[in-house]
């Protein structure tokens, strides 16, 4: 037996051992567009698996993870959605942040702030999108100034998933008066429980509020909290933006399989499947599922490489355009029942918080048409869309 499949094996029986007594009913909560689901206990279930060595496994050792390979991470992925477990909460901390100090951090960053990811004692928001800079990123207008041993920011950052649930966020902020688009950011950490820091919860079409805005009029943080030099706040985050797009993909397309599987079944039970169009839809959609799974891996080799290559922006093209038609095709095999609320006053059904909340996949992560810009600019070498 090879060292990975030991190694999934190991990881399919500690859930299987500890998925249990209190932890049992987190089977199947959180996720997207239920993130409200939950949250104190899915924290504890987290702190569960950091305190068994179950957190940060691709970290290195010397940085409190296990020192897992690409492979074994992609099994620990596939396992835990396998498994059914709850949704992570310290998901950002960990996939993003940590990678990220791990590689651009200082010795004193990483002392401070990886053992605590690691124990999820902290959990981390992501500041990039704001008003006029979502997926142009490089239009961010939050600004940060140097005051003695702190930076201060003012500015706006939306759409902050988690951001009142965070202890801290990583804003990218302008640092560099009169820099313009990619040049003079900087990349600050920043405790969102500091003076001049408001947060307010947005209401989604699910009827919850997983993102924020947050704004920062005039937030202090210490002058150490910087990753990178000053004005390299645009490498470290498009580094960050890599590493969200890792092995936990693998993951994620158990969820959609398990999704599509349940879309099957009710079509059968409610008897849509007797329509060919349907059936027809079922099939192109399970055709298109093994399609990204194709470009994930594909996606994992360039990362195993070195570094992720087209193939991230293709596959968020296309797991995001094939999630948003899966809600479709949920709703259409509903019928005339998914146009009703299971209660009062507006509690929905699971397809129906399908159907609404994969409206912002083709958004989220990088828009569609973003990502066709850069397949089609950076891919292709086709001439650079006009910009004002």
């Amino acid at each position: 037996m090879s060292n990975v499949e030991e190694f999934r094996r190991e990881v399919r029986g500690w859930l299987r051992a500890h998925l249990t007594g209190e932890f049992a009913s987190l089977r199947g909560r959180g996720g997207p567009g239920r993130e409200h689901e939950a949250h104190t206990e899915r924290l504890a279930w987290e702190r569960h698996m950091a305190a068994h060595g179950w957190t940060c496994v691709g970290w290195p050792k010397e940085h409190g993870g296990r020192g897992a390979t690409l492979e074994e991470q992609v099994a620990f992925h596939e396992e835990y959605a396998l498994a059914d477990a709850p949704a992570r909460v310290g998901h950002i901390g960990e996939q993003l942040l940590g990678p990220t100090l791990i590689a651009f951090g200082t010795p004193a960053q990483r002392a401070r702030f990886l053992p605590r990811i690691v124990a999820v004692d902290e959990l981390w928001s992501q500041g990039y999108s704001e008003p006029d800079a979502g997926s142009d990123l490089a239009n961010v207008r939050t600004r940060a100034e140097r005051d003695g041993d702190a930076w201060v920011v003012t500015g706006q950052k939306v759409w902050t998933s988690g951001a009142h649930e965070a202890d801290w966020c990583f804003v990218v902020a302008r640092t560099e008066p009169g820099s313009a688009r990619h040049h003079g950011l900087s990349y600050l950490l920043v405790p969102l429980d500091a003076p001049g820091v408001e947060i307010r919860p947005i209401v989604q079409l699910t009827g919850t509020s997983e993102f924020n805005e947050v704004f920062f009029d005039g937030a202090r943080t210490d002058a150490g909290h910087i990753v990178g030099a000053p004005g390299d706040g645009w490498k470290v985050a498009m580094a960050t933006l890599g590493f969200e797009r890792g092995v936990s993909t693998l993951g994620q397309q158990v969820g959609f399989r398990r999704e599509l599987e349940a879309v099957i079944e009710l079509a059968r039970r409610n008897g849509a499947a007797a329509d060919p169009l349907v059936r027809d839809r079922i099939a192109r959609a399970w055709t298109g599922l093994e399609t990204i799974r194709f470009n994930a891996l594909r996606m994992l080799g360039g990362v195993a490489a070195g570094a992720p290559g087209p193939e991230a922006s293709i596959n968020k093209i296309f797991w995001a355009t094939w999630h948003r038609e899966l809600g479709e095709l949920a709703m259409d095999v509903c019928g005339a029942d998914g146009m009703l609320a299971a209660g009062e006053p507006y509690d929905l059904t699971d397809w129906q918080r399908l159907y609404l909340f994969s409206r912002a996949d083709t958004l989220y992560a990088g828009s569609n048409e973003i990502q066709r810009n850069i397949i089609a600019e950076r891919v292709l070498g086709l001439p650079k869309e006009a910009r004002p």
